[in-house]
C-alpha cells in the first residue's frame, strides 16, 4: 500500500491519468480540485495491491457516465449532493455488507480521481490497476466482458434526482443504453456504481499496476520539466511508445448526440511532418488516427494528444490553431485478444478494417 500525500503526488496522478486518458477520462481540473480538498480536510489517499485485500472483500467501480462535450447546463435543480454516496448505499444494501475497496474502471483525470475520492470518503483503499488500461467510450469497452463478469447489480445515480438500480441486464448494449440516458436526463453526466468483484474475480479482471503506471508517467513530465528536457519525450520514453506527429489543429468538427462527443480533429504538420496531415476520429476519446491518409493506429491501441508543455489535452478542450504532438503506445494485452477486439476494435466502431497493432503502423 502507498498513499497519494502531496499535491504534488496528487498533480502525477492527475497529468499521467490525463495523458493515458486519450483525449477523454473526465475532466483533469477537477479531478485535481477534489484530490486536493480532500488532502486538505484530512482524507487518507491511499492505493493497494490486489493481494494485499481480503479474500472476502467487495471491490466496486465508481464513475461518470456521459458525454466530454461543453454542454448546457440542466434545467432541473440538484437534488442529491452526494450521488457516489446514494449509490454505495443503495450497493451495500444489496450485498448486505460493506464496500472494501474501489477500483477505477478507467484511466482518465477525472473517472480515476472519481474512484479515489470515493474511496477517501469511505476511509477504505484504490486498488493499483483499473479496468480498461486507458480510458474508452462505452460501458462495452470493460474487462469485465472479456471474463464473463457481469457490471450489475449496478446503480446509477443523477444530481437530478433519478436513482436506477439495475438488478441485472440482457446485454452489454442495453446496459450502456440504460447507464446512458440517466446521463442525457441529466443534462451530461451521471454517477455510476457497478462491477461488483470479489478478490478471485478481480484477480482475474483487473489491469493491475495502472495507477502506479499513471503516477509514473506524471512523474517524467514533472521531472523533464525540472531538468529542461522535452517532456513529450520524456512521455514517449517512459511509455516505450511513438511519435507519430507534431502540429497544429486545422480543423476540428465536433458534436454532442447521444450522450457521446462524436468528432474528427485534422493536424497540419511542423519540423519533419511539414506538408504531412493527421486525422484522428474520436468518440469521447481518441479511436482510429490516419496519418496522410493511411491508418497509423486502430482501437485500441493508445492515441494521445500532448501540448508543447507535455501535458495531456482532453477533447473538450481542442480547438483550431493549438500546437500538439500525438504519441501512441500499445494497448494491454488483454485487448489485442480476440474478445477484446470483439469489445474494443475497429471493426466495433463501424471500420471496415481488420486490426493492426502499432507497432506494425508506426513502428
Amino acid at each position: 500500500m502507498f498513499s497519494i500525500a502531496t499535491k504534488e503526488d496528487v498533480e502525477d496522478l492527475v497529468v499521467g491519468t490525463t495523458i493515458l486518458g486519450t483525449g477523454g477520462g473526465g475532466s483533469p481540473q477537477g479531478g485535481k480540485l477534489t484530490l486536493e480538498s480532500d488532502l486538505a480536510i484530512g482524507r487518507k489517499l491511499s492505493v493497494v495491491d490486489l493481494d494485499e485485500i481480503a479474500d472476502d472483500a467487495l471491490v466496486v467501480s465508481p464513475y461518470y457516465v456521459g458525454s466530454i462535450a461543453p454542454g448546457e447546463k440542466p434545467s432541473k435543480k440538484e437534488a442529491i449532493a452526494e450521488p457516489f454516496m446514494v449509490g454505495l448505499e443503495s450497493v451495500e444494501r444489496h450485498f448486505k455488507r460493506k464496500v472494501a475497496a474501489t477500483v477505477a474502471t478507467e484511466l482518465g483525470g477525472g473517472n480515476t480521481a472519481a474512484a479515489l475520492h470515493v474511496a477517501s470518503q469511505l476511509g477504505i483503499p484504490l486498488v493499483d490497476g483499473d479496468l480498461l488500461g486507458r480510458a474508452g467510450p462505452e460501458l462495452n469497452q470493460s474487462t469485465a466482458h472479456i471474463f464473463g463478469a457481469s457490471m450489475a447489480p449496478s446503480v446509477v445515480v443523477s444530481g437530478t434526482g433519478n436513482i436506477v438500480f439495475i438488478q441485472q441486464y440482457a446485454d452489454i448494449d442495453d446496459y450502456e443504453a440504460l447507464a446512458r440516458y440517466v446521463s442525457v436526463l441529466a443534462g451530461g453526466h451521471a454517477a455510476v456504481i457497478d462491477t461488483p468483484l470479489t478478490k478471485s474475480v478481480a484477480s482475474k479482471v483487473v489491469i493491475r499496476g495502472t495507477i502506479s503506471k499513471s503516477i509514473a508517467v506524471g512523474k517524467a513530465v514533472r521531472d523533464a520539466h525540472r531538468e529542461a528536457r522535452d517532456p513529450v519525450e520524456a512521455v514517449r520514453e517512459n511509455l516505450h511508445g511513438w511519435l507519430l506527429f507534431k502540429g497544429n489543429v486545422e480543423k476540428y468538427e465536433w458534436r454532442n448526440e447521444k450522450g457521446f462527443l462524436f468528432g474528427d480533429v485534422t493536424l497540419t504538420g511542423k519540423e519533419q511532418w511539414r506538408s504531412h496531415i493527421f486525422r484522428s476520429w474520436i468518440k469521447n476519446e481518441h479511436i482510429f488516427a490516419w496519418r496522410n491518409a493511411k491508418p497509423i493506429v486502430m482501437p485500441p491501441d493508445l492515441i494521445m494528444f500532448l501540448d508543447t508543455r507535455g501535458y495531456g489535452v482532453t477533447n473538450d478542450a481542442l480547438k483550431q490553431g493549438l500546437e500538439v504532438s500525438v504519441l501512441a503506445a500499445k494497448a494491454p494485452d488483454v485487448w489485442r485478444t480476440p474478445k477484446g477486439l470483439e469489445f474494443f476494435g475497429p471493426k466495433h466502431f463501424g471500420f471496415d478494417h481488420e486490426y493492426v497493432p502499432v507497432e506494425e503502423l508506426a513502428g
